[in-house]
């Protein structure tokens, strides 16, 4: 028998907090000393509209001369998402003739704000959701109905709506995330009623997470989304209108050919990958789980690491630490497994409301409409019959033999 030494998780180590999990405190709303980027900022969803985004962009010399090395992390993240925002809106402004060029101005801060930042120079789940939301009444707590979005595209409830449902969902993770820790390093102490109630606290937020995912369609109505929202988040890698990629000009580390990124996604969450390793449910290889490895790359690096400490954490017996500990007590301690069982019913259900909008708010959308015809993810892969496998494979694990 092997000897496994376990290292306790602590969630500071990995930007993350009990109360907001992986969302930031509050982000920064405007960067210093950039008005030309505050100004796209401010106004690209009227630009957008009038389809002056590219000509906007095109008669500055510079949105941002150079990229301060003394800037707070807040201040990276900030211009990320402007930059980020105002990429998409150059590229898709004209849904049926994107631009396959950047230009200088806009490709060289972008990409070099990226790679302070450790992730690619496109709209990620990290700019669009993470990074972008304001409280209305600061006392008050992160909640629906005391948030908004720093940053659009054209604006509009639906849009709104549809991101900061997600923005609740990760805040709501929080309590969730400290559970799991403290499960997990019950499991590595071998105290049984740490792991329970640990699991007990993930459920709790669990259920929550799974309430706010039932709310999306009371103000984001799936024709809106497929043809107003989701346009814009595109990427530009398995897309039949960018077959080659885009170029980001004045990039000298690109050498001048065209790059390839996914678009902005839910998939680039951590919280359901994080339940995933940490709850011990693994996925048959398929074309998925290819994806979902790859979506890693555009998580910020701490959530990244997080993620693979979570995977790291094996027993002597080669299987994942918290479901073989609760799997070996099963008998004697039911408890244990009861607690265990519900949070991975609250996943599968999670997953299944999820399948239920991919369908509502993409698939059958496609069926009807000719515009943004491509019948995968934002990401730019097929996703439904892998999505239900993935659902199938979270219920499997309830009714595995020890």
């Amino acid at each position: 028998m092997r000897s496994i030494t376990f290292h306790s998780l602590s969630l500071a180590d990995y930007d993350i907090s009990p109360d907001r999990g992986f969302l930031p405190p509050d982000p920064c709303d405007h960067l210093p000393d950039c008005d030309t980027l505050n100004q796209l900022g401010r106004e690209l969803p009227k630009l957008l509209s009038a389809r002056m985004v590219r000509r906007f962009i095109d008669e500055q010399r510079s949105l941002l001369p150079s990229v301060p090395s003394d800037w707070r992390d807040e201040d990276y993240r900030a211009a990320m998402r402007i930059l980020s925002f105002a990429g998409h809106a150059y590229v898709w402004e004209v849904p049926e003739q994107p631009a396959v060029t950047l230009p200088p101005q806009l490709a060289r801060p972008w990409y070099e704000v990226a790679q302070r930042l450790g992730r690619p120079p496109v709209l990620s789940y990290a700019s669009y959701a993470l990074d972008n939301w304001r409280r209305l009444d600061r006392t008050k707590p992160v909640q629906l109905d005391n948030i908004v979005l720093l940053q659009n595209f054209l604006g509009g409830l639906d849009e709104e709506w549809f991101v900061v449902v997600h923005i609740q969902i990760e805040r709501q993770a929080g309590p969730g995330l400290a559970g799991l820790r403290r499960a997990m390093n019950g499991a590595m102490e071998g105290k049984d009623d740490e792991v329970v109630q640990g699991l007990q606290a993930l459920a709790a937020a669990q259920a929550a997470m799974r309430d706010t995912l039932r709310r999306m369609k009371e103000r984001c109505d799936p024709y809106v989304y497929y043809t107003r929202v989701r346009p814009y988040i595109h990427g530009w890698k398995n897309n039949p209108s960018l077959p080659n990629g885009l170029t980001y000009e004045g990039v000298a580390a690109h050498g001048g050919q065209p790059r390839q990124f996914r678009g902005e996604t839910g998939a680039q969450s951590s919280i359901v990958p994080c339940l995933d390793a940490g709850l011990g449910i693994s996925h048959a290889p398929d074309p998925l789980t290819v994806y979902l490895q790859e979506m890693r790359e555009y998580m910020p690096p701490r959530h990244r690491a997080f993620l693979h400490a979570l995977e790291s954490q094996i027993d002597d017996r080669g299987r994942p630490l918290l479901s073989g500990y609760v799997r070996d007590r099963k008998s004697h301690r039911p408890e244990l497994w009861t607690a265990y069982g519900a949070c991975v019913d609250l996943l599968a259900q999670f997953r299944e409301i999820h399948i239920g909008y991919a369908d509502s708010y993409i698939h059958r959308q496609h069926q009807t409409h000719t515009s943004n015809p491509t019948a995968v993810g934002t990401g730019g892969t097929p996703f439904m019959v892998y999505l239900q496998k993935h659902l199938d494979e979270t219920r499997q694990m309830l009714s595995q033999q020890d």
